[in-house]
């Protein structure tokens, strides 16, 4: 069901208020390995809070790299994040980015692994999106604010 996403999130301030606050973030996770910065706080639900970790994508059109914040679920020794973008009609940039170099590095605390990274398929997202959901439950909101479908994406132990 398509629900329509608050006008105060169409702002061009939101989005650049989330790469402030990415940067932000990343900063400070860094600098404590993820004491401060490794939980998404979203209200009683989840008291402990949605584990962060940190994604670092080669840039497909400068070849730099760009390290972002996101939620994932951790399953076995894959880390399945989300390309929700918070229900924006267009993929975030660090997806674009798996999509041109699967290459990445995941930083979970203090751990950093190099990781392949590959979408989802169906029978694979279908599977998962019911865990994502009740890890965070926003996900299915942001989903009914966008026509696109929101990409799995799931990162394995490279070589």
């Amino acid at each position: 069901m398509r629900r329509t996403r608050p006008a105060q999130l169409d702002s061009p301030i939101v989005p650049r208020a989330m790469r402030i606050m990415s940067r932000l973030n990343t900063r400070i996770y860094r600098a404590t390995g993820g004491l401060l910065g490794s939980r998404w706080r979203v209200g009683s639900a989840f008291p402990r809070g949605v584990p962060v970790c940190l994604l670092t994508t080669r840039g497909r059109r400068t070849g730099q790299w760009h390290t972002t914040p996101l939620l994932y679920l951790a399953d076995g020794e894959r880390v399945i994040l989300v390309a929700s973008q918070g229900g924006l009609p267009r993929h975030p940039a660090w997806y674009h980015n798996v999509r041109a170099d699967p290459e990445v590095t995941v930083q979970i605390r203090r751990q950093t692994r190099r990781m392949r990274a590959r979408v989802a398929d169906e029978r694979e997202r279908a599977e998962l999106w019911p865990r994502l959901v009740r890890m965070y439950a926003d996900f299915e909101t942001y989903q009914s604010w966008t026509d696109r479908q929101i990409p799995v994406v799931i990162c394995e132990p490279a070589g």
